[in-house]
């Protein structure tokens, strides 16, 4: 099984003056989940080599398990420190793309015409597109047959209630929740910062950072179904 994991390469929160990046428990819960399941993982970003950390995800409140596993997993250190180039990715190459949140990517990869072609290509063959927390924000230029790839789809995304908690609501350039609503998403939440993640068909999506481990496992659950679908329709 091969998974592609694309992160952001941006590093500026708008125009506050403090930085952003990706959300590191969005990586790593994921990470491992993938390794311990013996997934070849190819990890990529916007401009390639080390992604900006959001120094926010890493304060004391906010460690996790898989966080401090990283911290002690000098392989994992050295894999995220030389992620490849996304404009050289193509779909044929893995079963399915990860893309992991973060403020970060709303600036970066919502627009990136690499990252637009790359979901619709992976789409368009068949192939499972996740994305936990701000990542949903990267489908909306994302068509699937001549329509946005998240219409009449059930999704979940960072919740405009945890926008506003986060105090970041007028700094973001849109919000998660209103696009997905307007591009014709059936959207649904959980409480906030609760696990919330909706497969959809082919389509995952997790509403915030605790969901990552979920989303992730999500993604296996549904390549290991296709498969099993797969061999069985063969076998017949």
């Amino acid at each position: 099984m091969k998974i592609l994991m694309v992160l952001t390469s941006h590093d500026q929160l708008g125009n506050t003056g403090r930085k952003t990046g990706f959300w590191l428990e969005e990586f790593a819960a994921p990470y491992y989940v993938f390794r311990d399941a013996d997934v070849e993982l190819t990890l990529a970003s916007v401009k390639g080599g080390q992604p900006p950390i959001d120094p926010k995800s890493d304060l004391p409140e906010n460690q996790t398990p898989a966080m401090t596993r990283f911290k002690n997993d000098p392989a994992a250190q050295k894999d995220l420190a030389s992620t490849v180039k996304l404009g050289g990715m193509r779909s044929d190459n893995f079963d399915a793309v990860f893309y992991p949140g973060g403020h970060g990517p709303m600036w970066d990869l919502v627009d990136n015409t690499d990252s637009i072609a790359l979901i619709e290509s992976f789409y368009n063959s068949g192939k499972p597109v996740a994305a936990v927390c701000h990542a949903p924000a990267v489908l909306h230029r994302v068509v699937y047959q001549g329509a946005p790839i998240v219409k009449g789809k059930r999704v979940t995304g960072f919740a405009n209630s945890e926008e506003e908690e986060v105090q970041l609501t007028h700094v973001v350039p849109f919000l998660v929740e209103d696009k997905l609503k307007q591009l014709g998403g059936l959207f649904e939440k959980a409480p906030n910062w609760q696990s919330f993640v909706i497969t959809d068909g082919r389509l995952i999506t997790g509403q915030n950072p605790a969901s990552s481990t979920a989303g992730a496992q999500a993604l296996l659950t549904l390549l290991t179904d296709m498969r099993d679908s797969a061999r069985g329709s063969s076998a017949a």
